[in-house]
């Protein structure tokens, strides 16, 4: 085919009429004085072999800038040439000498630059790197096998509906307990599912009082569950006897979201307080939290239950302790409402929290010294965070306008998958006991379970039941 004459790859015949000819002529000049035809085999493929060419004679090749700055002086440039001889030209000579006599005698003998024969076969084809500039140290780099990602479903393994959950940022009304048994708040009513046997239990019914649930959440052990309702009161009830224990009153308006510390509850109000709780005393709360401007929507207890973590509508984190009713720390650099909080169980003091719509971004803060240790913007509302039990990685999930979930490796914050398939903004998200699986819930009225994080090396798998249902459910996808 034909070259483009401005092509620096062009050859130089397209450039220079006058080069072909002269070009030949040299060659013809080379190939009559430096070889006999019983020395070397040719054939019509012209390959130079620089074995036996003296370019630094050629070309004198001395390293100046060395000879001004090197402490051991090299005057004549030697050894510089030796280490352009062997890296680049693949020759080695051992002694010094050797080379001022190729010098010397370079005047009295054809300066023989290039000598064209026929390629040799590789000594070791079947190396891909026999060939190759890295050296044999190196080369054991590139044999070492990759380790193979961990594939994570892109689809959820069950769906369900649920009728009446609603699309409503500010509420928490999804939680997974110990004893593997999902609570969710659907309108007026709250259902308890079993893993395990895949039953369906109704646990409570507020029709009658007119009221509706607004969060629910479970205690470590799993037995009791603490109902949030549109009017302000803090039941529980007893999962198992399907009794309600006892009523906290206290705030004026809806309890969005509630957590426990071994005994102790906290719950938060669009009243703006927060509450503390012992559900074994008579007194209702023992307790008042003041620091928010605007409705409280997340709650966060740490692993050592010492620090509770609290979001409001106001765009504040805020820090506290049993021993305080200030907060100890306030981080004010969210640009939206604080409803995503989640504690790393792998690193004492670290928490994350997200934003709202106008914020977008997952943060990272030491709680021990109260400094900002990260920042990444996820392009969408989060709604959720929730770390893994078994290894360093958190899942989000997210609301306008991606309504998508991801999950990170972290302190990288690398995105290992992104998973989508709701509707709606994905509100709510739960843990199952064994840290593998992960169910969430949108306002497209479904329950999605996804199984994202791997198993605990002392565990197994979790019991998920073959159907998942709640009453009313028209279709199981």
């Amino acid at each position: 085919g034909s070259q483009d004459p401005s092509s620096p790859l062009s050859t130089g015949a397209s450039r220079h009429p006058r080069a072909k000819s002269d070009n030949l002529a040299m060659f013809r000049d080379y190939k009559s004085t430096s070889f006999s035809p019983s020395s070397s085999l040719y054939s019509d493929r012209f390959i130079p072999s620089r074995s036996g060419s003296n370019l630094e004679n050629a070309f004198d090749i001395v390293d100046t800038k060395s000879r001004n700055t090197n402490p051991h002086p090299d005057p004549t440039g030697t050894n510089y040439s030796a280490l352009l001889r062997k890296e680049i030209l693949g020759t080695h000579d051992k002694h010094a000498e050797s080379r001022q006599k190729s010098r010397s005698s370079s005047a009295s003998t054809p300066n023989r630059t290039f000598r064209f024969k026929t390629p040799k076969k590789a000594k070791n084809p079947a190396n891909p790197y026999s060939l190759s500039p890295v050296c044999n140290n190196s080369q054991g780099l590139l044999y070492t096998p990759r380790k193979t990602p961990r594939k994570i479903a892109k689809s959820p393994f069950k769906v369900l509906d649920a009728p009446s959950l609603k699309d409503d940022f500010y509420l928490n009304l999804v939680d997974w307990s110990g004893l593997n048994v999902l609570a969710v708040g659907l309108g007026q009513c709250a259902y308890l599912w079993s893993a395990c046997t895949s039953k369906v239990t109704k646990l409570c019914d507020l029709s009658n009082v007119g009221d509706s649930i607004t969060s629910v959440a479970w205690t470590q052990r799993g037995q009791h569950l603490a109902v949030g309702t549109q009017k302000g009161e803090v039941q529980i009830w007893d999962s198992i006897k399907c009794k309600k224990i006892r009523t906290m009153i206290g705030h004026q308006t809806r309890v969005g979201t509630i957590a426990w510390n071994s005994h102790l509850l906290a719950s938060g109000s669009r009243d703006r307080l927060i509450f503390l709780r012992d559900h074994r005393a008579r007194d209702h709360h023992f307790r008042k939290l003041v620091g928010h401007k605007q409705e409280v929507c997340g709650l966060k207890w740490s692993f050592d239950e010492r620090q509770l973590a609290s979001g409001g509508n106001d765009n504040k984190l805020l820090i506290w302790t049993t021993q305080s009713s200030n907060p100890i720390v306030r981080f004010n650099e969210h640009a939206a409402a604080v409803k995503a909080i989640a504690w790393s169980p792998h690193q004492h003091g670290l928490l994350a929290s997200g934003g709202g719509t106008a914020d977008r971004c997952i943060r990272f803060w030491n709680t021990l010294t109260g400094t900002p240790l990260n920042r990444v913007d996820t392009g969408s509302q989060v709604c959720n965070l929730m770390w893994s039990k078994n290894v360093n990685e958190i899942v989000s999930t997210h609301g306008y306008s991606l309504n998508q979930i991801i999950v990170w490796k972290y302190p990288a914050m690398q995105k290992l998958a992104t998973l989508t398939g709701h509707t709606y903004r994905v509100l709510y998200l739960a843990i199952s006991p064994d840290g593998q699986t992960i169910v969430t819930g949108a306002g497209d009225e479904t329950l999605r379970f996804w199984n994202v994080f791997p198993t605990s090396k002392s565990k197994g798998s979790s019991q998920l039941g073959s159907r998942l249902f709640f009453p009313c459910a028209t279709d199981i996808r």
